[in-house]
């Protein structure tokens, strides 16, 4: 017989199961009755920290448990931010990034020093150390412009990119006015400290995507890929920490280094968001609530007035900052409100400041007490600080978030395709579908979470019971599971018909499907596979788009898709279609894009990297019989994208029908993707006003091709 004993619900709790309980119930319940109430979820978890904590009800200490937690989540927060920035954007808005940064770090940093000496009458050492926690900032309101989808926006691509710098300016002062306080800045301290960041730096932004690439190709295992992730992150922040910088920096650098491996439609990106979300960032608002005192207020005047003076100083400087670079670049004011929300909420690097300050001893009262660099006072006043500032920082993110994405879907409306976007997914035999899977989660359009079809042809009905149709139904309960990791639904069909193309044929009528995806598996002769049936009856029968995909690696390990483009491929009515799916590779998986193309496409490309940019280079091709020059520039992490064209069409060259021979011979270890794109039949009026037809501007010729790009890539 077992005796089982009650666990002790003596406060503050300490049975393991019991506060992870609570801690549990607060994550489900705060944010539910917080946005009753119209209080950001954050501020709600916070708020509940300081409720439970030891200056609350006591319900639960803030621990090394907590701690840890809360240090990982705080670490991931960064490591999203890193993860999430669109790169292209980050090139293009790096320059007004360190203006930014430049602002919000100069600005509080002067007013928070002459505060610091006249105001409240501190030492010049104390004075500079408690600027620069007004500098810092923490990344708290990012989730909630995650949520809202407007990460994208520049508003959000230049504050994070301002948050590095500022973070980083900051934590390098407080390690120089420590090591003055305590006499160890000497020029060997200089040197040690700059070649360790130059080292560091070089070793994450380096050296990380190549161990990452190596490690993604090699195993599927999606748990493998996710703890590897968390290790690379955590590897990051403890490498800063060697070089003496504070951890959130490693952590954001970890992020950008891993940024191209990882889709952003992909199922990895889609736990990583999850599990962050659902644990680690929750914890890390928890425990930074813990550390709120309501009782500081009742502690003496000068607990209070140092409370006052940094709270104003740290809310007014980080404003100007915001209003500054508002006015500098012509933004709007919701796009202020999101950069000063951003920018505005001290918490990590602030409490990483004032708690080093406060372990500084600095010399000794007659009586033996302390001298502190940062004494009670401050510290007690920053914890005030702390939940003002994320207040503030809060409610302004979630105004201007909601603003600006209100704004973005109504210059969308008007612009719904009367044909959504639905692929198609013939299974054949043999197929790569996992790697087909992973493939159309970055080629498809982020709003599609239903407009997947996998078909499934079987000879006659009487065979529903057979082995063939079995086996089918179990590897397509398995793609089902396999997508739904990226929050996408996928719809089976198992269909009876005389053949696979004319089943596809009348999948696509009755579907209303817009895109074909076929998978071949990377030892695929593509010859034999594109000179024969079934693919000839499926491109006579169907004139949407189709793509033939070889993979030879993980789509997300590529490091440069070299697009090769016929001439007149401009005046295909299914242009700006199929180079909407180019886009959304290069911006979901990462990869550099060369265009390989005749001047006139060139120039219509050019114009609309102005309006949706990516990292694409131009190189002046039109010779297809010369097509091998081209393998001059391939290297094996490269991909090969090649734009087909059905006969008759405009764009068609007669070589074409030998590029699938050349693929064979010179990219067999390359991945390859093909494009057919969607044409007018050929012989029809339609076909012959548009063969004649001068498309320069061909997205301004077709107004719903223009439409395409504006639907998919929102701004």
């Amino acid at each position: 017989m077992f005796l089982v004993t009650a666990p002790d619900l003596t406060l503050p709790l300490s049975n393991p199961v019991l506060k992870f309980l609570v801690i549990l119930m607060i994550i489900l319940i705060a944010p539910i009755l917080f946005n009753k109430i119209r209080i950001p979820q954050i501020l709600g978890l916070i708020i509940a920290g300081a409720i439970i904590g030891p200056n609350g009800f006591n319900l639960i200490l803030r621990d090394s448990g907590i701690i840890l937690s809360g240090t990982a989540g705080l670490l991931y927060i960064m490591f999203l931010a890193g993860l999430e920035i669109n790169i292209s954007d980050f090139k293009k808005n790096g320059p007004k990034s360190i203006i930014f940064g430049l602002y919000t770090f100069i600005i509080p940093m002067t007013i928070g020093t002459l505060a610091g000496l006249y105001l409240l009458n501190f030492s010049i050492l104390t004075s500079i150390l408690l600027a620069s926690m007004f500098a810092s900032h923490t990344l708290i309101a990012y989730p909630i412009l995650s949520r809202l989808g407007v990460i994208k926006t520049r508003a959000v691509t230049i504050a994070v990119g301002g948050t590095v710098i500022t973070d980083t300016l900051a934590l390098l002062v407080l390690a120089i006015i420590v090591g003055m306080a305590t006499g160890t800045t000497d020029s060997a301290y200089w040197t040690t400290l700059s070649i360790a960041l130059l080292l560091v730096g070089f070793i994450i932004l380096w050296v990380f995507p190549i161990i990452g690439r190596w490690f993604l190709k090699r195993y599927e295992d999606s748990v493998s890929q996710f703890i590897f992730i968390l290790v690379m992150v955590f590897l990051g922040a403890v490498l800063v920490e060697f070089a003496g910088v504070e951890a959130i920096i490693g952590a954001f650098l970890a992020g950008l280094a891993l940024n191209r491996l990882i889709p952003s439609t992909s199922p990895l990106m889609n736990r990583i968001e999850f599990v962050g979300n659902a644990i680690f960032i929750p914890f890390f608002l928890i425990s930074v609530g813990m550390l709120l005192d309501y009782r500081v207020f009742f502690k003496g005047y000068e607990t209070l007035k140092v409370a006052v003076v940094i709270t104003t100083v740290a809310t007014i400087s980080k404003y100007m900052a915001a209003w500054l670079t508002q006015k500098t670049y012509k933004m709007t004011v919701d796009e202020r409100r999101i950069i000063f929300g951003l920018s505005n909420a001290q918490a990590a690097a602030t409490l990483a400041a004032v708690l080093v300050g406060y372990n500084v001893i600095i010399g000794h009262t007659e009586t033996g007490e302390p001298i502190r660099l940062l004494n009670e006072s401050i510290l007690n006043g920053v914890i005030v600080m702390i939940l003002i500032t994320c207040t503030i920082a809060t409610f302004q993110a979630q105004k201007g978030g909601e603003n600006l994405s209100m704004e973005l879907n109504e210059d969308n409306q008007g612009q719904t395709e009367t044909n959504p976007e639905k692929i198609l997914i013939p299974l054949l035999k043999n197929q790569p579908l996992d790697e087909s899977i992973e493939f159309t989660t970055i080629f498809k359009s982020k709003e599609n979470k239903d407009g997947i079809f996998l078909l499934k042809v079987i000879p006659s009905e009487d065979e529903i019971d057979s082995p063939e149709v079995q086996e089918a139904r179990r590897i397509m309960e398995k793609a089902s599971k396999t997508i739904a990791a990226a929050d996408i639904s996928l719809t089976s069909i198992l269909r009876s018909d005389i053949g696979i193309a004319t089943a596809i044929s009348n999948v696509i009528k009755e579907q209303k499907i817009t895109d074909i995806l076929i998978g071949l598996e990377s030892q695929t002769t593509l010859s034999n596979f594109i000179n024969n049936e079934p693919l000839n009856s499926i491109l006579k029968k169907s004139n949407v788009t189709t793509v033939i995909y070889r993979p030879a690696q993980p789509i997300s390990t590529i490091k440069k898709h070299l697009v090769v483009i016929p001439r007149n491929a401009e005046r295909e009515i299914g242009f700006a279609k199929w180079l909407a799916h180019i886009w959304k590779l290069a911006i979901n998986s990462g990869g550099k894009i060369t265009f390989y193309c005749t001047q006139a496409t060139s120039n219509t490309i050019r114009k609309i990297t102005t309006k949706y940019p990516i990292e694409a280079t131009f190189k002046i091709f039109d010779n297809w019989y010369d097509f091998l020059i081209i393998a001059r520039d391939v290297r094996p992490d490269d991909a090969l994208i090649v734009a087909m064209s059905r006969e008759k069409n405009p764009s068609y060259h007669k070589n074409m029908e030998r590029i699938p021979y050349y693929i064979d011979k010179y990219f067999s270890n390359n991945s390859v993707i093909l494009f057919y794109p969607e044409q007018i039949n050929p012989g029809s009026a339609n076909a012959i006003n548009l063969t004649n037809a001068s498309m320069t501007e061909p997205l301004e010729m077709f107004d719903e091709l223009g439409q395409t790009f504006a639907k998919i890539f929102r701004r």
